[in-house]
């Protein structure tokens, strides 16, 4: 008889993109897994325990705590099945490095939704939309995804990125992908895929506003003066 496969648990917080990284992945894999959300302005000894960096995500797993969310998200490779990165050793390689694009992409969002002034938000914002030029001439042409029909890593990296496109656009801060065809075809794509959707609670996006009105910054002042 097989032996049944590990619990496992994801250590989460609501409002993490790389949380949902790594839940896009397990549900891709459709493997179980429960989540463990832990207040992250008031970090337990259990979490620091298993956390060394003091992050999320952290999967439990056979008493062993896996952090980061690339290495999750390549453990779960390893481990489970359908496979997310493509067979050919360059190609895989390729997607690890637009793996990597993403995560610094996420930093120069975060560079956006904290800066301090108007002057500081505009030039995070150009900084934002060249790295979403260089997508758009990355991105397979017939789409719907990253590279193509099948769905990949990389969508599971970018998936929440566009979610924040989502806020800021409720903030006043549009027009992002207009010139971008194929950007605004994978984010339409990846917002329909039952896994994105799945992978953050449904009161995410009020969750992620309410968050950004609380920030220090000119996107919090901008939207405080909307609502006046």
């Amino acid at each position: 008889m097989k032996a049944p496969a590990p619990a496992l648990t994801l250590v989460s917080h609501a409002l993490c993109p790389y949380v949902q990284r790594a839940a896009i992945v397990l549900l891709e894999k459709d493997v179980p897994f429960t989540r463990r959300d832990v207040d992250l302005a008031a970090k337990p000894d259990w979490f620091l325990a298993v956390s060394p960096l003091g992050k999320t995500p952290v999967l439990l797993t056979e008493n062993t705590a896996v952090f980061e969310s690339a290495v999750i998200c390549e453990y779960l490779e390893d481990t489970n099945g359908p496979p997310l990165h493509p067979a050919q050793p360059l190609e895989r390689a390729r997607h690890r490095a637009w793996m990597e694009f993403g995560s610094a992409t996420l930093a120069t969002v975060w560079a956006f939704y904290t800066a301090p002034d108007a002057a500081s938000l505009q030039a995070r914002r150009a900084e934002l939309q060249q790295r979403f030029a260089q997508l758009e001439a990355e991105l397979d042409a017939a789409g719907p995804y990253f590279s193509g029909a099948r769905f990949s890593m990389v969508d599971a990296v970018f998936a929440p990125v566009f979610r924040y496109l989502d806020a800021f656009e409720e903030c006043g801060e549009t027009g992002w992908l207009d010139t971008l065809p194929r950007m605004q075809r994978w984010r339409t794509a990846l917002a329909a895929r039952p896994s994105v959707q799945k992978a953050a609670t449904a009161d995410y996006p009020q969750r992620l506003l309410a968050f950004l009105r609380t920030r220090d910054g000119e996107l919090a002042r901008r939207m405080a003066h909307a609502e006046v």
